[in-house]
């Protein structure tokens, strides 16, 4: 379906206001789900030519004369949505009314999906606009363009009219080589820039640039860096909260949904072009979105437009720095700990408690979402804070943020996928904000039914292992859902002696069966022990630290655990292979002195355990037993001999554990001993030397 242009434009300058409505329907209609204009023409290509090769038997594509046609049908689509785009930003700047604005701002919506369409999206003008519509300044466009309204109009006509005739002669010149020389995932980058080109005419007023014309055009040849879009990939949050208000405004007021609209836009925009993210910070737009939010905290309930501003303020925190640390300066964690409040309704019992009513609804779809994204800028702007030192003032409002955030944990959302996505994005921030601040989640009282240790409430703490678990289970994307919550636990069992004795009771019950290796069966044990050996190195550490700190950073008791095999990569890492006793990696970290009591079971086979595999090993008989001595010499003799050739082929290193308990090289450590060796052999003949001198 090629864009009518010419047709809008028309009833744009006849003021046919119905037509514009009409035709934008219908082209929003046809692309309400696309997210890849020439993705989608080139897998439509790609398939016909497979249905081609199968009808004919013979792959010959060069010789296709349907390749030049499609190329010119793909570059004529791109060359009618740049234009289209040009239109609609001069077009709503001029003033319409509440319903064409609202269709048109999805018209730009699905333009911006595009990355090759985002050129006059990216202007000052039209970032200023769309912030205008959405809410975020009052400041109004300023329209530099001299020539009437039916002239720009008439330029955009005349402009397809030249690069119609342009890629007609470019065609009849070059023929299909041309069109076959074009890589399959991007289009030659001066090709992009042909409407410039074609539009030399008049390009200030068709291109609506303004004073940034010439360097948006450098940058949309080729230098400007765009993220991506999934493609047909739906917001499933747009699905669930906006239902079908798509169409009719779902019953929400007119201004709502025009801010809605314009708010996805500049999401899109900001999402795709770091143009686009450097003017929104060189416009200062930060400011009008910090002001949106602190207005909509007081709302009485979250509403539509406020996910797409929390959406937008986690894209630019996430996508510029300098905007992240500009938010927590003025103040960004009080603003969306109140925002947060709010979206959850809470209701304070003490200073760092909140009300928990087991039979109180759950969250809200639009609450559910909403606080996602709050806990997800919260993160941006706070993941540096875990090791310093925070102020007094800092602390307290940190603890009344972790004391939210219980909440968060403990409670339920109307879909399971959201309470996961939920409790995922809370352990997030709970591992950035300061340890010390964390002891909110343990100050409750007891209450009927709690689970607790030593008169300490677990529940969160229980909500935590259970969430470990079910991570553990998914299999799926086991470094990003699993090191920040076993990096939280670690570090929990290491600040509160009640939390390491509980996580213990469940993680590391005392052993009694030894008959089967540590990492063998379904046991949380038994995973974590699993991921000790995991080919990602941040991800086995992790696992790896929390036993060893369940294990009170004991090494002996740390082997028996997990045994020898498993357990050599932390040894190695932290200097322990030699089994000297642990190196604290804090000084601040102090054990208790209490032992770990054998149970009768394991006494019973404890000198029948092979330390490294950590279990009882089936008893094998001698493979030397019957040999002479001659035969055992020459058998190691052999062994030597296979052992040297593997390590002068390089294919193994022959290791050893020097001094300090760390993996170093057999040959480092013949030299270390030989230069050892020499030194004393030195200062024995000095000090022979000094007493015949005597």
């Amino acid at each position: 379906m090629d864009v009518d242009l010419q047709g809008i434009i028309q009833c744009i300058k006849q003021g046919d206001e119905n037509g514009v409505q009409t035709q934008l329907q219908d082209f929003n209609k046809e692309y309400a789900q696309c997210f890849f204009f020439d993705a989608e023409e080139r897998d439509r290509r790609k398939q016909r030519k497979l249905e081609e090769f199968r009808k004919n038997k013979v792959r010959d594509y060069i010789d296709s004369d349907s390749d030049g046609d499609e190329y010119e049908h793909q570059d004529r689509g791109l060359i009618l949505r740049q234009n289209l785009a040009v239109v609609l930003v001069r077009f709503i700047r001029a003033g319409v009314k509440s319903r064409l604005l609202r269709v048109s701002l999805r018209t730009l919506r699905i333009l911006s999906r595009d990355k090759k369409v985002l050129g006059p999206l990216v202007t000052d003008n039209a970032l200023l606009t769309l912030a205008k519509i959405a809410g975020l300044t009052t400041t109004d466009a300023t329209d530099e363009s001299t020539d009437p309204d039916s002239d720009f109009y008439d330029n955009i006509i005349a402009s397809l009219a030249e690069a119609k005739v342009f890629h007609s002669h470019t065609d009849e010149d070059e023929g299909d080589a041309g069109a076959n020389d074009q890589s399959d995932e991007c289009f030659d980058e001066d090709a992009k820039s042909d409407i410039s080109n074609a539009n030399s005419g008049d390009q200030d007023s068709i291109s609506g640039l303004g004073s940034h014309r010439t360097s948006i055009n450098e940058m949309h040849r080729g230098g400007l860096h765009h993220k991506v879009l999934e493609r047909g990939k739906r917001d499933r949050r747009e699905s669930k909260v906006d239902g079908d208000e798509e169409e009719e405004g779902g019953g929400v007021s007119g201004e709502e949904a025009q801010r809605k609209e314009a708010m996805k836009v500049l999401c899109n925009v900001v999402y795709n072009s770091t143009w686009a993210q450097e003017r929104f910070s060189a416009l200062r737009l930060m400011c009008g979105l910090t002001e949106r939010l602190s207005s909509s905290v007081s709302g009485s309930s979250p509403s539509s437009v406020q996910f797409y501003e929390l959406r937008l303020m986690f894209l630019i925190t996430a996508l510029r720095r300098e905007l992240s640390t500009q938010l927590q300066q003025e103040g960004g964690v009080s603003i969306l700990t109140a925002a947060l409040e709010g979206c959850l309704d809470v209701q304070w019992k003490e200073q760092y408690e909140c009300v928990l009513d087991p039979a109180a609804p759950p969250i809200s779809l639009e609450a559910s979402q909403c606080v996602i994204e709050i806990l997800k800028i919260l993160f941006n702007i706070t993941y540096s804070t875990h090791r310093q030192e925070p102020s007094e003032d800092d602390a307290a409002l940190y603890r009344h943020l972790v004391a939210i955030l219980r909440l968060c944990l403990m409670k339920k959302c109307l879909l399971a996928d959201d309470t996961d996505e939920l409790q995922g994005h809370t352990v997030n921030l709970l591992s950035a904000l300061p340890l010390q601040c964390l002891d909110v989640l343990l100050v409750v009282p007891l209450a009927p039914g709690s689970e607790q240790c030593e008169g300490v409430n677990m529940d969160c703490v229980h909500t935590l292992v259970m969430f470990m678990e079910r991570r553990l289970e998914s299999g799926e994307k086991m470094k990003e859902k699993l090191t920040p919550i076993l990096n939280l636990l670690t570090e929990s069992c290491r600040a509160h002696k009640e939390t390491r004795h509980y996580i213990r009771k469940h993680i590391l019950p005392p052993l009694r069966d030894a008959s089967h290796r540590p990492e063998e069966g379904s046991t949380v044990k038994s995973r974590l022990i699993r991921l000790m050996t995991n080919l990602d190195t941040d991800l086995k550490y992790c696992a790896a630290d929390l036993i060893f700190v369940l294990c009170k950073e004991n090494v002996s008791r740390f082997v028996k655990y997990t045994g020898y095999g498993n357990a050599a990569g932390l040894l190695a890492t932290r200097g322990l292979l030699g089994g000297q006793g642990p190196r604290p990696i804090t000084t601040d970290v102090q054990y208790s002195s209490d032992s770990d009591s054998d149970t009768e079971e394991y006494r019973q086979v404890k000198d029948r355990i092979n330390p490294v595999t950590g279990r009882v090993e089936v008893e094998v008989p001698d493979p030397m037993e019957g040999m002479t001595e001659d035969e055992k010499e020459e058998e190691a003799r052999r062994l030597i001999m296979l052992f040297n050739k593997l390590s002068r082929d390089s294919i193994i290193q022959p290791m050893g554990v020097d001094s300090e308990g760390k993996l170093v090289s057999i040959s480092g450590l013949m030299e270390n001993a030989l230069t050892d060796e020499r030194k004393s052999d030195s200062d024995n003949d000095g000090e022979a030397e000094d007493g015949e001198k005597n």
